[in-house]
């Protein structure tokens, strides 16, 4: 069973789980086809000493199917129920929706079933789970209130792994296509500084062929953005967060940058959670691996390390609200 932390028991105060939607039937509600092209973290431009420190080197997928047509349907239908509850990510995005797998059973199950995260991993190629915040699970974006709006601005994730899914037919929206850069977030940091925003000719688009269409992403790494509608319509997609399961590897999360867009009853708790379990994985390679005539610097360093990101999980709750941070467009 590839989890990190157990999807909780109980749900958050002022959740309840919605009436009379359908169980989760892998076999009913899932169409896993493998993806046709890997797009690797060297591809971008990133160089060997970086990428041997994150959770895989693969950037990104071409689509690839992940849900049926009645798969697709259902997605669709707990999109829309979630919608009442959307909120804003500040200047970054209007509308979207955190917490649904407090919310939605079926959202949840697909979110966290272990069929999907099998598949994934044959795409990046190392271990992975579902992520240990379950506010990572099952973010959904919908169109925003205007036109020539980026539906979500130039940005890389604060979470390491992700899917990028098609909940509504791209063939029946105008614009607000997913694009991302064919360069490094070195470079998308640099082109932000100058008042630029990554150029159309090393820019991806992928041909989404129907809703239940997911590429599979190096969130992290991987500037991207989805782009303006150029008419006024329904527009949704749904984005699945995962961690790969070797606590060595970078943490690759921005938990801090949530203070202004999530439940803090909710983030505070599931933010503590991934930092012990990150913990837990790397004192245990700690108590199993550390030799008898270690030299006294390395060993105190090799605990700090372990416990690193606890400590650092500390500092940024106890420094309070930070904005969310993209690169603009």
């Amino acid at each position: 069973m590839s989890i990190a932390v157990p999807f909780p028991d109980s749900q958050p105060q002022g959740y309840a789980w919605f009436a009379d939607e359908p169980i989760f039937d892998p076999g009913r509600h899932l169409q896993l086809e493998a993806p046709s092209l890997i797009t690797m973290l060297a591809d971008l431009g990133y160089a060997e000493a970086e990428i041997a420190t994150k959770a895989t080197p693969v950037a990104a997928s071409s689509p690839f199917r992940l849900l049926s047509s009645e798969g697709a349907a259902i997605m669709l239908d707990a999109a829309r129920r979630l919608r009442p509850f959307a909120t804003s990510a500040g200047d970054r995005v209007e509308s979207m929706i955190r917490g649904g797998c407090y919310r939605s059973r079926w959202l949840r199950d697909l979110c966290i079933s272990q069929d999907v995260t099998a598949h994934l991993e044959a795409i990046y190629g190392v271990a992975i789970a579902p992520h240990a915040m379950p506010l990572h699970l099952g973010h959904l974006n919908f169109e925003p209130s205007r036109i020539a709006v980026a539906i979500d601005k130039w940005h890389r994730d604060t979470l390491p792994l992700d899917i990028v899914m098609t909940v509504t037919d791209p063939a029946q929206v105008a614009g607000g296509r997913f694009e991302y850069f064919l360069g490094t977030k070195h470079e998308a940091a640099e082109l932000s500084a100058a008042g630029l925003t990554p150029p159309p000719d090393r820019t991806v688009i992928p041909d989404f062929p129907g809703p239940g269409y997911a590429i599979a992403l190096h969130g992290d790494m991987v500037v991207h953005r989805a782009g303006p509608l150029s008419e006024l319509t329904e527009r949704i997609s749904m984005v699945n967060g995962y961690v790969a399961l070797d606590t060595s590897r970078d943490q690759q999360s921005r938990s801090a940058d949530l203070f202004l867009v999530d439940d803090h009853n909710i983030l505070f708790a599931e933010w503590a959670r991934f930092a012990a379990w990150r913990a837990q994985g790397r004192l245990g390679d700690l108590i199993t691996g550390i030799e008898f005539d270690a030299d006294p610097e390395s060993v105190a360093h090799q605990l700090k390390v372990a416990v690193g990101d606890v400590t650092q999980a500390i500092a940024e709750m106890r420094a309070g609200a930070r904005s969310m941070r993209h690169y603009g467009g």
